[in-house]
């Protein structure tokens, strides 16, 4: 099967994580796979790596151009953002082949929403990463397909991890971080919160923020110089490798707004790191039957209380630990999740949720 991945994103987050393992594991099962990416953006660059044809575009009138020119050349058409969808679906009447689009956000709709749902009804198949993002076009009346995000382990780069927790002067202390982007919707604001009200309680403790900028950074920097937090709370920024620093956590903390899933939490149960986080979308399923602490969007101090639960209670983190570690390797495998695309793509479509 002749399949093309789209994705246009600058930065490397959860959809580029999965754009590249989803192309890796069908390169694997031989089929031939090709990746339309950003020019010079970081997806484009690790599937070069990875020896995977990719054609780099430099904005949306080329991605236009080479769409038009192949589009005999592909049985599937995968947009693994909106934005590829949107002009996905703007060709539609013109392109020869199959489109499957994956949604990734579990926003709900608050304006375009006959847009979306024109937009949504071009795919010959669409796909959500969890019910929390099938949500908003299942109210529109469309069949959603759920496929779960997948994780794999990373081999551990000791020196990587050794660098970074000397450089951030860790030793002897308890460990407790997030990797998210530091945006509206990951309500940085709320962790903040949440992590004075444990430094009153405690100081024993730091709390690293691994991620990117967005549009609440200068807020949160704010808020924290307010709160007198500069030696608790590190701004760690987006890491390369940051799979090596989860085995410095002895807690990892999601306090988003929205969430279609968390692909993050998915990587602390990878790796044994006991969670705490809100029950935002998808997160509640995630965090369900023990595998985590979760508390209303926006409750710091209920953010706070369960943190301080797992780091004085050994059995507790060993109990989520296991629970979690299990429940990961079953429901997000990757071969398991690059299978069922697979059956999407040849259009068998007994897999609605």
């Amino acid at each position: 099967m002749r399949i093309l991945q789209l994705n246009f994103e600058r930065g490397w987050r959860g959809g580029e994580r999965q754009t590249l393992l989803t192309l890796r594991q069908h390169m694997l099962a031989g089929h031939q796979v090709e990746l339309l990416a950003r020019k010079g953006g970081e997806l484009a660059r690790r599937a070069a790596e990875l020896d995977l044809m990719v054609h780099e575009c430099e904005n949306v009138w080329a991605v236009c151009r080479f769409l038009l020119s192949r589009r005999r050349q592909y049985d599937v058409m995968h947009a693994q953002t909106a934005n590829m969808m949107s002009w996905l679906a703007f060709l539609r009447p013109w392109l020869k082949t199959r489109i499957v689009f994956t949604r990734r956000t579990a926003f709900p709709l608050r304006k375009n929403e006959a847009r979306n749902a024109w937009k949504w009804r071009q795919a010959d198949a669409l796909v959500a990463i969890s019910d929390a993002a099938a949500a908003e076009p299942r109210r529109l009346g469309l069949k959603v397909v759920v496929i779960p995000s997948a994780v794999e382990a990373r081999p551990l780069n000791s020196a990587h991890l050794q660098a970074f927790a000397r450089q951030h002067q860790l030793d002897g202390k308890r460990v407790l971080a997030t990797a998210a982007a530091l945006t509206e919707e990951k309500d940085p604001l709320t962790l903040i919160d949440a992590i004075h009200a444990l430094s009153r309680e405690r100081q024993d403790f730091v709390f690293l923020h691994l991620g990117a900028g967005g549009n609440q950074e200068e807020a949160a920097r704010q808020r924290v110089r307010e709160l007198g937090l500069e030696s608790v709370y590190c701004f760690a920024g987006f890491q390369e490798g940051v799979e090596n620093l989860y085995r410095l956590m002895d807690v990892f903390v999601l306090s988003s707004r929205y969430e279609a899933l968390g692909s993050s939490v998915l990587d602390a149960f990878l790796y044994g790191v006991p969670v705490v986080a809100t029950n935002a979308g998808g997160l509640a399923e995630v965090l369900a039957d023990g595998r985590g602490l979760s508390s209303e969007v926006g409750d710091a101090p209920a953010l706070a209380a369960n943190m301080a639960r797992v780091l004085d209670d050994p059995v507790l983190r060993a109990t989520m630990a296991e629970r979690a570690g299990r429940y990961v390797a079953s429901e997000h495998d990757p071969a398991a999740m690059a299978g069922r695309y697979l059956e999407l793509y040849h259009g068998r479509q007994g897999l609605e949720a």
